[in-house]
């Protein structure tokens, strides 16, 4: 069995540009129509976008429900409408004279966990098939209903001299802060949250993508590199395969036949110790579990849902195959 030119890019997105401009232009660099982002980064957010080319982007969706991880700063002082430095600020500035280390670090836990967060209103999120920056654009603001998410790390960064709270060049406060947090979690949000639950207001000022789960930005291409590797025809050396986008997942392997019988829809029965990556241990308490699912010859066919009380496998996304 074997599949069309598939699989996956990890760009560093640059910065001033949008996920979609991003997606433009690697369409253009490889003459690969079918590629998609799987996590908008802001404009003037850099960092780590994986893509997905041409069959595999029925993957994007499960990518795009992974953890995160971001690299972020916050100036302490002042909202913005934005919940970052290109808004317009809410208030006038206030002082940040009596906050402490302690204080910071006290807040930053209480926000570690599962939780609810109101979506911005310049964000991509829509609200009967209209973004809300669409609507934030045009004066309006509407009730946005809170979504769960979970933080599940917040650590802040000490500059040389062990400070967490430094003063940028312009004196005002701003802290660095590592984040690891579920799909769905606006760290601009985060840090307006966190202004508020402290007093003085807060918004961001920068923000990179340094993970997505397992994925890092050191393992990325620049959109120069990838024109460099597109000029030497090595670019598809680069390409991750279907497979190695569910890297982190349990996977199972199929034999022809129960590969055939996967890619045309059928269920499978199914042991936990075929599973690598569960096998000798209890799966997790949850009704199902997702799996990659590959061929003998290492070729993945498509994710399927493993439902531990029954013993089944049901494909859930299956990717074409040729014979």
């Amino acid at each position: 069995m074997s599949q069309t030119l598939s699989g996956g890019l990890l760009i560093d997105k640059p910065p001033n540009a949008t996920s979609h401009d991003v997606v433009a232009l690697v369409r253009r660099f490889i003459g690969v129509k079918r590629v998609g982002h799987t996590g908008t980064l802001d404009p003037f957010a850099t960092g780590l976008l994986a893509l997905c080319v041409g069959p595999s982007t029925r993957l994007a969706r499960f990518l795009s429900d992974a953890s995160k991880s971001y690299r972020a700063v916050m100036r302490f002082g002042f909202a913005t409408d934005t919940q970052d430095f290109t808004g317009q600020p809410l208030t006038p500035p206030r002082s940040t004279a009596d906050l402490t280390e302690s204080q910071l670090q006290e807040v930053a836990r209480s926000f570690v966990g599962k939780q609810m967060q109101t979506p911005p209103m310049y964000s991509a999120k829509k609200i009967d098939g209209v973004a809300l920056y669409q609507l934030a654009r045009a004066g309006k603001v509407v009730v946005r209903a809170a979504s769960p998410i979970e933080v599940f790390s917040f650590d802040f960064l000490p500059d040389a001299q062990g400070r967490i709270i430094r003063q940028d060049a312009q004196g005002a406060t701003v802290v660095e802060c590592d984040v690891t947090c579920s799909s769905g979690t606006y760290i601009r949000a985060l840090a307006h949250d966190i202004g508020e639950r402290i007093g003085c207001g807060a918004h961001l000022v920068a923000l990179r993508r340094t993970a997505v789960d397992g994925f890092t930005v050191e393992e990325a291409l620049t959109l120069e590199d990838l024109q460099r590797c597109v000029m030497t025809n090595t670019w598809t050396e680069r390409l991750l395969s279907p497979l190695s986008l569910l890297r982190g997942w349990p996977r199972i392997t199929l034999d022809r036949q129960a590969a055939r019988r996967f890619v045309c829809g059928q269920p499978q029965d199914i042991s936990p110790n075929d599973i690598v990556g569960h096998p000798g241990r209890p799966f997790p308490v949850a009704p199902e579990v997702g799996v990659a699912v590959a061929d003998e010859a290492g070729q993945l066919l498509g994710v399927g849902r493993y439902f531990p009380h029954e013993g089944r496998l049901r494909p859930q996304t299956v990717l074409p195959i040729a014979s």
